[in-house]
């Protein structure tokens, strides 16, 4: 390639970047703000909602964990239906589905009931976020996916601001019509994804081939770099599990994926709780409910100030071993100010910052290893199976918290070496061989 060419190429890609950030970006953006909202909202929930029903940390835990094995046991046939049938009609399913499904659960009444929702929920889930990441690779070249998946985030992370101070505000509603607070958060927060749900089949096109706002040279260009980047790539014609297990590489990305989220979610979903301990009755659960945003605002900042070198550098393992390394020594931070909320949720947002550093840069790394022919299967795989940590970090949160009386700082430590642990994983890729695997047949 010429440097003309080579100009031209970059050139280009510049071009459809920013066409498919200013077309595809914000709307995804929406869709998974209410994604991220729909699944964590039992969290601000649970300030009224385990008083009200009796609920134990444990089940309070298991009902938030719930959710991810319904995930994980759908996640890969999810992805794999939607090439098939387009994203735009299978993202609208999930949408309408996970929807109908989260209003719902303002009629639980019992543990029972409230495992079978949040595990249902999880199936209606399943495949939404590594769709849409699937879905951005058909528009995006390698060599810009860091940079067009942070935006992704960050403007998830933005537009999912509004989440926070609005459960803030439903937990105010509590007694109107003969509803809790809690009920209405539920009712209120569901309904949107259901409708928005409709709106997917207008907005997204199914492939760059059928986007009006891409031109015919555009659409061209994207197909041939597909093309090149598949000749590249790791190559595999069943998507079965043990094509993905037999590369320590995908390996080595579901242990980082699975360790990093059961710290993650673990404190996670304990957070507003821990807020209102250490409050000591000085903050309202409306009050707490709103400030939880801080960290998420940090966290997207953070992730747009940090791609950008992401991609110029093309270090991402550095990227992602620091910013494990900060969010873990921040949950440290958090074990030593038990008296202070303020202090606590400072440190949050830090941690906040160093899990959106991590993140942009973790995507871009998988799908730049899995390559094009893998893609499909392979993020879904990585995805479900990471998410199990999901499952896991309540559980433990819960049985940690009980044995530390009630209180945090022993949950805190855990998360803070789950983090660690998980940045450091990230350094063995460098003594693995970076050739693709053989393909392999469904034999």
């Amino acid at each position: 390639m010429t440097n003309q060419e080579h100009l031209l190429d970059q050139q280009t890609e510049q071009i459809v970047v920013q066409k498919v950030i200013r077309r595809l970006v914000p709307f995804l953006a929406l869709l998974y703000a209410f994604n991220i909202l729909d699944r964590t909202n039992v969290t601000i929930a649970a300030l009224q909602m385990k008083q009200a029903l009796n609920f134990s940390d444990k089940v309070y835990g298991m009902g938030v964990g719930i959710f991810f094995i319904g995930y994980f046991l759908f996640e890969v046939p999810s992805n794999l239906i939607m090439e098939r049938v387009g994203a735009r009609r299978w993202i609208a399913r999930i949408m309408i589905t996970w929807g109908a499904i989260s209003a719902s659960l303002m009629f639980i009444k019992t543990p029972l009931s409230f495992y079978t929702l949040r595990f249902l929920l999880g199936i209606a889930e399943a495949g939404f976020y590594p769709g849409i990441i699937l879905y951005l690779t058909y528009f995006i070249p390698m060599t810009s996916r860091a940079k067009v998946i942070s935006r992704f985030l960050s403007v998830t992370a933005l537009v999912g601001l509004i989440g926070a101070p609005l459960g803030g505000l439903l937990l105010k509603m509590n007694g109107i019509m003969g509803l809790a607070g809690w009920q209405w958060l539920f009712l209120l927060e569901g309904l949107p994804s259901f409708v928005i749900g409709f709106g997917v089949l207008i907005w997204l096109p199914n492939m760059p081939v059928n986007a009006k706002w891409l031109s015919a040279e555009e659409v061209e260009w994207l197909e041939g770099r597909h093309k090149l980047e598949e000749q590249n790539s790791l190559r595999v014609k069943h998507l079965s599990p043990r094509v993905f297990l037999s590369d320590p590489r995908v390996v080595i990305i579901c242990l980082i994926f699975i360790i990093s989220s059961t710290g993650g979610n673990g404190i996670g979903a304990f957070v507003p709780q821990m807020l209102k301990s250490r409050a000591e009755g000085m903050w309202s659960d409306s009050f707490i409910a709103t400030i939880t945003v801080i960290p998420g605002l940090v966290g997207a900042i953070a992730m747009v100030l940090a791609s950008g070198h992401s991609d110029r550098t093309g270090n991402r393992r550095q990227h992602i071993f620091v910013g494990y390394t900060l969010g873990g020594l921040a949950y440290l931070a958090c074990s030593f100010f038990s008296h202070s909320a303020a202090i606590t949720l400072g440190w949050l947002a830090v941690n906040a910052l160093g899990e959106r550093i991590a993140a942009s840069s973790y995507w871009a790394l998988s799908t730049n290893l899995l390559g094009a022919r893998a893609i499909a299967g392979g993020i879904a795989f990585i995805n479900s199976v990471g998410n199990l940590g999901g499952f896991f970090g309540p559980l433990i949160m819960a049985e940690i918290k009980t044995h530390d009386h009630g209180g945090y700082t022993k949950g805190l430590y855990f998360s803070m070496t789950c983090y660690i642990i998980a940045g450091s994983l990230v350094f063995l890729l460098r003594h693995i061989p970076t050739a693709p695997i053989q393909e392999m047949s469904s034999d």
